[in-house]
């Protein structure tokens, strides 16, 4: 046996840290990429033809124009936020920890808002697809945050007795045996 397992004669496997992976490969850039123009293309509905839409909707049209533009902003720019941050977490700007503290002031989560009724059905077709592609994208986003910030799972040995005998060593001061 080498020098190395005679000291811990039992291996263990660490689980792979998906999160950890994903946050810093092509994928993630892509959805940074897609919420960045999600961004953009909202901002420009919103200032342009989706002012002039606007304008010509009924009174329930009108208010649910209102109200929901300013939920899909608030709710990308909450996405963007999160992206930008995880995006100084991969570039080494900030560490995870860092990251951790900052992101609670990040809310993932928005309003229930109902998809049915006047409201909903005056809304312009464009702006009815940048919400169903915002609520999308936050999902995408907040399945991504649970993986990252979940709590570290334990290494698992491989050993079923491994713990055992270590709690036995720990009391008697002794190295488990090399089996």
């Amino acid at each position: 046996m080498s020098e190395s397992s005679a000291e811990t004669p039992f291996e263990t496997v660490r689980p792979i840290a998906f999160g950890e992976r994903f946050a810093t490969s092509e994928t993630f850039r892509e959805l940074f990429r897609e919420g960045m123009a999600l961004v953009e293309e909202t901002a420009a509905y919103l200032d342009g033809p989706g002012r002039t839409e606007g304008r010509n909707l009924g009174r329930a049209g009108t208010l649910g124009y209102t109200t929901e533009s300013m939920r899909l902003t608030t709710r990308l720019m909450q996405v963007a936020s999160w992206l930008l941050l995880q995006r100084a977490v991969n570039d080494g700007e900030l560490t995870i920890d860092q990251a951790n503290s900052e992101k609670n002031k990040v809310r993932l989560d928005s309003p229930a808002m109902s998809r049915e009724g006047p409201a909903w059905t005056e809304l312009p077709e464009a702006l009815r697809s940048l919400i169903e592609r915002s609520l999308r994208l936050q999902d995408r986003v907040r399945h991504l945050d649970g993986v990252i910030y979940a709590p570290k799972t334990p290494p698992v040995s491989l050993n079923p007795l491994a713990r055992e005998l270590g709690r036995l060593a720990d009391a008697f001061g002794a190295r488990p045996m090399d089996v």
